[in-house]
């Protein structure tokens, strides 16, 4: 039986939301899920449709979530239904949300030098997300991440030249893949995925859809 998803897209256009999630879209279609699109935070006020789905994809950069639709994302995550998703859509979405970003498990702050070429580390190799694959390289936005704890952490990065106004951040290693639990949910971030052209790169677009399809229900 084939699962299904929803992409909920929207937010800063630097993101190019609408074109991520229409190749994603493309990606998880063979991967036999069933996706919908919305462009409109409007489907987290609709209860009773988003409990039908096995996995909820965020990529709304920033953007802010009323009380109601944060209450409705919060209630039916915990019942198990999961979430995943790459970039500002996960640690750069719904920023004055303390509590999406507790869901998440890490917080975008900055990405130093802007955009670059950085290696990622694969940290653990017997998970299966990230099994069989080798440290990469990619040219992207760096992210510099506040992070929760309780992560578990699939690969990293380390903060490399230029860091631009931040020298301090030089060598820090940071969480770019993690999975964590919210209630019985699967939690999911990659912080890779600032423009189509990031699923270029075929580790990345392995991370992503076996992130996904690890954390839907």
């Amino acid at each position: 039986m084939s699962k299904r998803a929803i992409i909920v897209y929207g937010g800063y256009s630097g993101h190019t939301p609408k074109e991520c999630s229409l190749f994603m879209k493309e990606l998880l279609d063979r991967e036999g899920f069933e996706i919908d699109l919305c462009d409109s935070l409007n489907c987290f006020s609709d209860e009773e449709r988003m409990s039908n789905y096995d996995l909820i994809i965020p990529n709304w950069t920033d953007g802010e979530l009323t009380g109601d639709q944060w209450n409705v994302f919060d209630r039916i995550v915990r019942t198990g239904i999961g979430v995943g998703g790459w970039h500002g859509g996960m640690a750069d979405g719904f920023r004055a949300n303390y509590n999406f970003h507790f869901m998440v498990g890490g917080k975008f702050v900055c990405h130093p030098g802007n955009q670059k070429l950085y290696t990622v580390n694969i940290s653990e190799t017997t998970d299966p997300i990230v099994a069989d694959l080798k440290d990469f390289q990619v040219h992207s936005e760096q992210y510099y991440v506040h992070f929760d704890p309780i992560i578990d952490i699939l690969a990293t990065t380390t903060i490399c030249k230029p860091v631009g106004d931040y020298p301090w951040a030089e060598g820090v290693e940071i969480p770019v893949v993690w999975k964590k639990s919210w209630g019985k949910g699967r939690v999911f971030n990659c912080s890779i995925g600032h423009g189509v052209s990031d699923f270029a790169v075929p580790e990345v677009r392995n991370i992503i859809i076996r992130g996904l399809q690890w954390a839907a229900r």
